[in-house]
């Protein structure tokens, strides 16, 4: 047999071969490491286990969303198409809109009012009442406007509305004046069409973008008792306006005041500042996050010491808390 006395490979393409090996062990190695994170591995979603880290924790803080106002039956106020009569909604939603059409932004959410007044708190609502009852150091913040947390009895002085109340009426005027929780509907005698129900199927003459806008007079809508001279508007930030920075400084010295075991998100992406930050602010002082909400996608960025409970907050939120409040019944009640 012939036996070749030259190498197989010179000693330049030996080292290269070495160090290919080398960079392909490595991409490997990195393949591993990376497809393994640690933020790949799906969140506890164990009941048990979070009712035991509750009962142990001291410092709670909750960021709720649409979500929880779900069960309530609360409709969208937007119409067929995304629109309300033909307007976008988020057209009415803006200072701009009330100085052009007081009458049109007042029906809009006189409108919205009477559907919030209609709805009742469900037993999500109660259960984080309960919650704030019980736990001293125990913070919620609320992005819904509705009014259905302080209906539920949810102390005042643990719950913040970020984005205000559909209830309180103010001075456009920006006098100071703040008429709070208003429970009249209609609001004024004006705007009684916006407070009208009908049979369910029957279509509503003032979403009807066919049926012409109730005449009233802008004398006839509600005006600012304290300085006379301006119009009372919706107590909702509008588009284009600032959050309340005393509100949102008391918020964040709360939070950094202490360590933070829990943080709850429940009924809400928190895509949009400054809800989004407070996640990420609750992390820092070391919370772990507990998310509540239906959509299977808002488990992202959930860590293996995370919870995420997917379904409603009507009916999660009582078993979650039912170590520290106690069991509660279909109406909300603790029994």
């Amino acid at each position: 047999m012939y036996r070749s006395s030259r190498p197989l490979a010179s000693p330049s393409i030996s080292r290269h071969l070495v160090v290919l090996s080398s960079r392909i062990t490595s991409l490997r190695l990195f393949s591993i490491r990376y497809t393994s994170h640690p933020m790949m591995i799906a969140p506890r979603t164990s009941i048990d286990e979070f009712k035991e880290l509750l009962s142990l924790s001291n410092r709670t803080l909750a960021l709720c969303g649409a979500g929880l106002s779900a069960a309530s039956g609360l409709p969208t106020f937007r119409g067929a198409g995304g629109l309300w009569r033909n307007y976008e909604p988020t057209s009415l939603a803006t200072p701009q809109a009330f100085r052009r059409d007081p009458v049109l932004v007042w029906l809009f959410y006189a409108w919205r009012r009477h559907m919030a007044l209609k709805a009742n708190p469900n037993r999500g609502h109660y259960a984080l009442a309960e919650l704030a009852k019980k736990r001293e150091n125990f913070l919620c913040l609320t992005q819904n406007v509705d009014g259905l947390s302080p209906r539920a009895g949810h102390p005042e002085s643990k719950l913040r509305l970020l984005h205000g109340s559909i209830l309180d009426n103010k001075c456009f005027n920006k006098c100071g004046y703040i008429d709070r929780n208003n429970l009249s509907d209609p609001v004024c005698p004006a705007l009684a069409p916006a407070a009208e129900d009908y049979p369910p199927g029957q279509k509503i003459p003032l979403l009807d973008p066919d049926v012409p806008v109730p005449n009233i007079k802008v004398e006839d809508l509600p005006h600012c008792p304290n300085c006379r001279t301006g119009l009372l508007r919706p107590g909702v930030v509008w588009f284009g306006e600032e959050l309340d920075q005393s509100m949102l400084k008391q918020v964040d010295n709360w939070i950094k005041q202490d360590r933070v075991d829990v943080m709850l998100v429940i009924g809400t992406a928190a895509a949009v500042y400054p809800a989004a930050g407070y996640v990420q602010k609750a992390r820092r002082q070391g919370a772990i996050v507990a998310v509540v909400n239906p959509d299977p996608d808002s488990a992202e960025g959930l860590s293996q010491d995370d919870f995420f409970f997917q379904g409603d907050a009507s009916e999660i939120l009582p078993q979650l808390f039912e170590g520290v409040i106690g069991r509660m019944d279909e109406h909300g009640k603790i029994v």
